[in-house]
C-alpha cells in the first residue's frame, strides 16, 4: 500500500490552500470536527480497506495497493 499526493499539482495547491484557511479541516466539508480533520476518517477508513484503491474525496490524497 502508498498513500501519496495526487499527481495534479493544483488540486494539491488548491487544497492545502484551503487546508490552511479551514486550520487543517476538510475544505469540503462544513463539520469541523475530528472526524473532518485531515486526513479525515473517511479516508483512514478507506485505507483499512485491503481492496480500496482510489482518492480521498477531495483528492489531495491517493491510495494505491501496490
Amino acid at each position: 500500500m502508498k498513500i501519496k499526493y495526487n499527481p495534479d499539482k493544483d488540486i494539491v495547491r488548491t487544497v492545502k490552500e484551503g487546508l490552511k484557511r479551514t486550520g487543517g479541516y476538510c475544505p469540503c466539508v462544513r463539520e469541523r470536527s475530528e472526524d473532518t480533520k485531515c486526513m479525515c476518517r473517511q479516508f483512514r477508513e478507506q485505507i483499512e480497506d485491503p481492496d480500496f484503491e482510489g482518492f480521498c474525496h477531495c483528492m489531495l490524497y491517493y491510495k494505491s495497493k501496490d
